[in-house]
């Protein structure tokens, strides 16, 4: 499951400060820290698993934890990174990325809105200070029977609409249904596992599960949106609306200019405002969320004091352009903050629905184009590190096991004679170089490869030898700025006689496009969680190929992966998840899906000086839309100095 997933793929906040390609520069300002003394240590995270515990048969409790033990009691009063006395006022303003046209959240008609998760709650919520917790919101409880055939939720008698209609089991299992009915064909995938929902008392609902192990479900309906079944009675659901719908979460919509910007308004009545898990949260008065096209314009909007704060993703930019007279006198600040959540994959994906990448060999062959070695010296100023996992950065990345051990031998075996011999007796690395940009040998080991396959060079174009068909593809991007990292790439495929481009839309095409996987070559990021479950289906699994919208760029259709998936779902403990989970990793490696580049363990972010902020920040996450607050000192001190 994902740790945060509140099941908004497209617009959740958190995709708005995921980091891309690109590398800090020298430090520039007295907030930014040392990176070697706070890098996230991989051995002290893996001791969060250690004492993996289970809620079967533990009769009701205010919150669930797939990975070690609940951090915060029953009593408590609020979270430690939090400030419980922050105060509410103010507004924030933010860039994001892309456009919009509907209303909905939940269907794959229109884009949505950024930000629409404001306006909803979900039973129970997840924090920043665990890896991969939940603590009852709309539920105030939860409860798994010894046998774990069910989950009961029991709803807060408070909990509130906006339209102050209390929120009822009703409205629970209405929101269920036309989730996994007419809505993302994601939710039908993610809650597979349920066979039924039912009002089992006046504030008590009970999802049913299907025979078989799925230790997470209980965790991933908390997940569950709760959408008001009276709204819709009145409301087309499966429709790219242009009216805000009813929610019951902390923030209502306040203006809307489509295309262009999207204003919410924090509720004063919030019925969950003084609830624990909810103090000292959301304290803008307004969020302002402005859509650019451009990203470079986005960033110059920020500069030129458009927006409030920004997440850093290009590596030239943060080195050579956070510069000027605002930053030298400290009102506009950069920062480098410490990120220690698993990085899963970001790579060029192969869509193996084109005929030219159904080839193992070939998707192999292409790899050794890809120099990362130069591209991190001379793009990227040195510090990236190359992912060699699709889990990188977490426990389950499987070259920290070695070779497969016993159990996941006992996962793999059956499957032998449907996986890569490589799975059993190497540890994948990525092709590597001495950074000096020639990288001969690399693409002398593709060509043969190449012709292993069956394409040969004739006249310096690499054509197939049984059809004549020469080999050409596209890159698809969203952003120039993968421009300068896909040009060295093209360069090096022109060398095997490979004749690739690569083109850069805008972001609702790209969207769109990446949609219906039409594509031949894009990049992709695969993120994880703490605890790999429900969503690899949507990743890699036979199913999930065909389905619009889809996480499974590359196409996967591919019966051990399959069954690895469903060895990760019913895993029970951390050594059998962690076994499943790692296995899968070796097949998906040694299949050449995609070809791995590169992460970093830290988030770059600047900010006009405005803002207050806790004192201590959560490991996982930099939550500045929940947990700053703007400063009427510094704000008006800022102002001042503009």
């Amino acid at each position: 499951m994902k740790k945060t997933i509140s099941l908004f793929l497209i617009l959740s906040l958190a995709a708005l400060v995921i980091a891309g390609c690109g590398e800090p520069g020298s430090s520039q300002n007295e907030n930014n820290q040392s990176i070697d003394n706070q890098e996230a240590d991989l051995n002290q995270l893996m001791s969060l698993y250690k004492n993996h515990k289970a809620v079967a048969g533990a009769g009701p409790q205010h919150g669930n934890a797939l990975v070690g033990s609940l951090k915060y009691p029953p009593d408590f009063k609020h979270l430690d990174y939090v400030n419980p006395d922050a105060p509410k006022g103010g507004t924030l303003s933010y860039g994001s990325s892309g456009s919009f046209d509907s209303m909905n959240p939940f269907i794959l008609k229109g884009n949505p809105a950024p930000g629409i998760s404001f306006l909803f709650d979900t039973l129970m919520t997840s924090v920043d200070d665990e890896p991969s917790s939940q603590y009852g919101l709309i539920a105030e409880s939860l409860e798994v029977p010894s046998d774990s055939s069910s989950v009961t939720f029991t709803l807060r008698k408070e909990a509130r609409f906006h339209d102050r209609a209390p929120v009822t089991p009703e409205d629970v299992i209405y929101s269920f249904t036309i989730l996994t009915t007419e809505a993302h064909p994601f939710y039908q995938q993610y809650w597979a596992g349920v066979k039924s929902v039912e009002k089992t008392g006046d504030d008590k609902v009970t999802f049913n599960f299907v025979e078989g192990s799925n230790p997470e479900l209980p965790h991933i309906l908390g997940q569950l949106n709760v959408l008001s079944k009276k709204y819709y009675e009145t409301h087309t659901f499966n429709a790219a609306t242009e009216e805000p719908p009813m929610g019951s979460g902390p923030y209502m919509v306040e203006d809307v200019k489509f295309g262009k910007s999207i204003t919410y308004k924090l509720d004063p009545d919030y019925w969950a405002k003084d609830l624990p898990i909810m103090k000292g949260r959301y304290n803008f008065e307004k969020v302002r969320l402005i859509t650019y096209l451009d990203e470079n314009v986005r960033f110059q909007g920020f500069k030129g004091g458009e927006t409030d704060f920004f997440v850093e993703n290009i590596s030239k930019r943060w080195a050579t352009e956070y510069t000027g007279p605002d930053f030298d006198k400290g009102i506009l600040k950069t920062e480098l903050v410490p990120d220690q959540n698993p990085k899963g994959l970001q790579g060029f994906a192969f869509n193996t629905r084109k005929t030219i990448f159904q080839d193992r060999k070939v998707r192999e062959a292409i790899s050794y184009a890809f120099d990362f070695e130069w591209s991190n010296k001379n793009l990227f100023y040195g510090q990236y590190t190359r992912t060699r996992s699709y889990f990188e950065n977490s426990v389950f990345a499987s070259y920290l096991g070695g070779l497969p051990g016993k159990t996941e031998l006992e996962l793999l075996e059956p499957l032998r004679d449907q996986i890569p011999e490589e799975v059993f007796t190497k540890i994948y690395e990525p092709p590597k170089s001495d950074g000096s940009g020639n990288i001969r040998e690399n693409l002398q080991t593709g060509i043969n490869l190449l012709e292993e396959a069956g394409w040969v060079i004739e006249d310096t174009e690499l054509v197939n030898e049984k059809t004549g068909e020469k080999f050409t593809f596209e890159i698809l991007l969203d952003t120039p700025s993968w421009e300068r990292i896909c040009a060295p790439f093209v360069k090096n495929l022109e060398q095997m006689g490979i004749k690739a481009t690569y083109r850069v839309v805008d972001i609702p095409q790209y969207e769109k496009r990446i949609e219906k996987f039409d594509f031949d070559m894009a990049v992709m990021v695969w993120a994880q969680s703490f605890s790999p479950g429900n969503e690899q289906r949507n990743m890699w699994s036979t199913e999930a190929a065909d389905r619009p919208g889809s996480s499974n760029l590359a196409g996967i259709k591919n019966p051990a992966v399959d069954s690895l998936i469903n060895s990760i779902i019913s895993a029970e403990g951390i050594e059998n998840l962690t076994a499943a989970t790692r296995a899968l990793d070796r097949v998906l490696l040694w299949n050449f899906y995609s070809i791995p580049q590169h992460y970093i363990k830290y988030f770059r972010i600047a900010y006009w000086d405005k803002f207050g902020r806790p004192e201590t920040r959560p490991p996982f996450n930099i939550p500045f839309f929940d947990t700053w607050w703007i400063d009427p000192e510094k704000e008006k001190a800022l102002e001042s100095k503009k």
